[in-house]
């Protein structure tokens, strides 16, 4: 087995002892600015002290008592908040305890609709190219993601995939002005190759994270694709694992396009870091035949609507809703965007900075004019990523986004608390692991 580093780019990882706000603190006391919530995922910082306290007076009371044989207060009250907060749209939530389960659950609930209709041969799937769905192989098989492929082809499901919805690197002779249509064309042709009466759903991140690099799809191209699968009868899955829960600004990333999905998956920001927690979240559309039919969802685990996971959930929905922290992501993290577009200017190998909210995304090129990538053996963004870390800035960065093998982009995503002078520490502190970077190239 070649040797690799332990982590994104660094060597030998630190023994974490504890956290506080958006700082994090090895055993060699060395502090660390969570610039990208880990993965994305800690939306509140550490140590939050009332969802630390949330979680305390539930596994005093009970910590956890099986879904299946109990309901909660917990439980009841997230699930009434969630519903609320996603404007209604939705009548069932399926809790998991992470994103990848989530997603899974998305597929089989799409599956299960059909199977409760009487449709048993829409079983096929669709997604995109450059996009991350997770680690199980359900999940994993709509991932357009080589490295992380890789070992497990063969046993994966076949998926067909269009292409990616990226205003940076569009198809061969597309222009702007005809992209959405020509991926609305692209996935009409996929469905009608198949047969509609082969096809389940289409799965989709509406702002891809890790395969892409916070890569958010262009204006109208939602309502085209969502146009499509109406037409023949595919459901629409949205992955906001990673962007959703507010990361992007409001609650569900897709408000942003006035697009509401048949099925939802969500995770990272639900209980921000505090328990594994995720959920699917389903229309009435979607669940009425199944309810009838079978009387409930055919999916679930043992963990599922975890009592103490539940009620860190809904401490931590209730403290950014209290605060009005999504108000500040939308406003802010604009500034944000700007603020690190400014000091990246300078370096010619920056080639686009993007996103919503609190959710960026840095892609770095060797031209600007063509766009090439650095060659992967360079391992640009993990470099960066590294120095930025010795530097004591976390942030996420990603690799083989331009063709599933070269490409590096990385990623800030901050708490959604984060202070002013935080977030300029942030910028300031990656400037400096760029410029170290592309100096020693």
């Amino acid at each position: 087995m070649k040797n690799r580093p332990s982590g994104f780019g660094i060597e030998k990882l630190p023994r974490i002892v504890r956290g506080q706000g958006s700082y994090l603190f090895d055993a060699a006391g060395k502090r660390y600015l969570d610039g990208s919530g880990g993965p994305a995922v800690f939306c509140l910082g550490h140590a939050h002290p009332e969802v630390n306290a949330a979680i305390t007076q539930q596994l005093h009371e009970i910590a956890y008592a099986y879904r299946y044989l109990f309901t909660s207060s917990a439980l009841e009250h997230l699930t009434e908040t969630v519903l609320r907060l996603c404007g209604g749209d939705f009548q069932d939530i399926v809790y998991t305890g992470s994103g990848s389960e989530a997603v899974e659950s998305a597929m089989k609930i799409a599956l299960q609709h059909f199977a409760a209709r009487g449709l048993r041969t829409k079983r096929h799937f669709i997604a995109r190219r450059r996009s991350w769905h997770g680690n199980t192989l359900g999940a994993l098989s709509i991932s357009d993601f080589a490295q992380r492929r890789r070992a497990f082809e063969g046993s994966l499901l076949d998926v067909t995939f269009v292409s990616a919805a990226n205003a940076y690197r569009m198809p061969d002779g597309v222009s702007a002005e005809d992209l959405v249509a020509h991926l609305a064309a692209e996935l009409e042709h996929a469905i009608v190759s198949l047969g509609p009466q082969c096809v389940a759903a289409f799965v989709f991140e509406p702002i891809v994270g890790a395969a892409g690099g916070v890569v958010p799809a262009p204006d109208g191209y939602v309502q085209a694709i969502q146009s499509v699968c109406r037409k023949y009868d595919v459901l629409l899955i949205a992955d906001e694992v990673m962007c959703g829960s507010g990361r992007s600004g409001t609650w569900r990333a897709l408000e942003h396009d006035q697009v509401v999905p048949d099925i939802m998956s969500i995770a990272k920001g639900l209980a921000g870091g505090y328990i594994p927690l995720a959920a699917t979240l389903v229309t009435a559309r979607v669940a009425a035949p199944i309810r009838s039919e079978h009387g409930a969802f055919m999916t679930g685990h043992t963990f599922t609507g975890h009592t103490a996971a539940c009620a860190a959930g809904l401490a931590v929905q209730n403290i950014i809703e209290r605060d009005r922290l999504l108000d500040r992501v939308r406003t802010v993290g604009a500034t944000l965007q700007e603020t690190i577009r400014h000091a990246l200017s300078r370096f010619d190998e920056v080639g686009d900075v993007r996103g919503r909210g609190f959710f960026i995304g840095i892609e770095l090129v060797r031209d600007r004019q063509t766009r090439l990538p650095f060659s992967p053996e360079r391992a640009l963004s993990f470099d960066i990523g590294a120095r930025a870390f010795a530097d004591g800035l976390i942030c996420y960065p990603c690799s083989g986004n331009v063709d599933g093998t070269a490409g590096d982009t990385i990623i800030i995503a901050p708490p959604y608390n984060a202070s002013d002078s935080e977030l300029e520490e942030i910028v300031t502190k990656f400037a400096r692991a760029v410029d170290a970077a592309l100096s020693s190239s």
